[in-house]
């Protein structure tokens, strides 16, 4: 799936131009919080340009779509019309609510015959969808990924918006999504000062630990380090392969477990080990 996504507003030429040369796994043409409701329609026009546009070796374009539904529909239509890769869902409320959309995608899918099946990712920002969150995940299977949204979580919790207040919503999403079988994306904390980089590699080791599979920003600077950050060094690697080498010659012998480095491997010590190889076999 993504380590990176980088958030651009789908209005300013500027940026689209330079997307694709970010490096970012997926560029995520925005139409809701960056685009001023007075440019909505422009924004939504602008998608045949700017999908195009977006499209880079190797990276996928979504496109952020809007909440009220009698936005949200036309900008499907038009997210399909130009062949995004992927609609992202922003306050996905409920099941019923998910498959709503994915049936306007399927009927913009009849009308434009894009040439994949359009992806949903579902953003999860409110109190009662996080208690929802496995069923809204599982809704359907266009679903392919869940994250949580920090700053309408915080203002629905009437919380600040800071690592300690968000992380129980967003593990039960991200649980949520592991549980269905869905990537989850997200951070911990922000990203907002984008000249920490350190701070931000650690987020992303903290994320990384707790099984995501990768997070969104807004300023490319940050993109290198999700890639970084997501992706199995080169030393996890060689350890992973002696992993389960080392059970599959103890199996041979008829063996369940075996000592490797004064510690104890068995199946799902490999089985994490495999999980991790096909994570660096996405991105080698």
């Amino acid at each position: 799936m993504y380590r990176s996504m980088l958030y651009v507003p789908a209005t300013n030429e500027r940026f689209v131009a330079k997307a694709k040369e970010r490096g970012a796994d997926a560029v995520i043409l925005d139409l809701e919080d960056s685009i001023p409701v007075s440019e909505k329609a422009n924004a939504r026009a602008a998608l045949g340009r700017a999908v195009p546009a977006c499209r880079g070796a190797g990276s996928d374009v979504l496109v952020r779509v809007n909440r009220p539904i009698r936005w949200c529909i036309p900008d499907v239509e038009a997210a399909v019309a130009a062949s995004a890769d992927g609609i992202l869902l922003p306050k996905a409320e409920s099941a019923d609510h998910v498959r709503l959309i994915a049936e306007a995608i399927e009927s913009a899918e009849a009308e434009y015959k894009p040439a994949n099946m359009v992806k949903l990712l579902v953003i999860i920002e409110d109190p009662a969808a996080v208690m929802d969150a496995r069923a809204i995940v599982s809704a359907h299977p266009r679903v392919v990924a869940a994250m949580a949204g920090g700053e309408d979580l915080a203002t629905a919790l009437e919380a600040e918006p800071a690592a300690d207040t968000l992380r129980l919503p967003k593990l039960l999403v991200h649980m949520a999504a592991k549980a269905a079988a869905r990537f989850s994306f997200g951070l911990f904390g922000t990203v907002a000062d984008y000249s920490d980089k350190e701070g931000i590699a650690v987020l992303v080791r903290e994320a990384r630990r707790h099984g995501y599979d990768g997070a969104s920003c807004i300023h490319p600077s940050v993109v290198s380090l999700l890639n970084d950050g997501f992706s199995p060094s080169s030393d996890e690697i060689t350890q992973a392969r002696r992993i389960v080498k080392a059970l599959e010659d103890a199996e041979a012998r008829g063996l369940g477990a075996v000592a490797l480095d004064g510690r104890m491997i068995d199946k799902p010590v490999a089985d994490r080990a495999r999980r991790l190889l096909a994570r660096a076999g996405r991105w080698t």
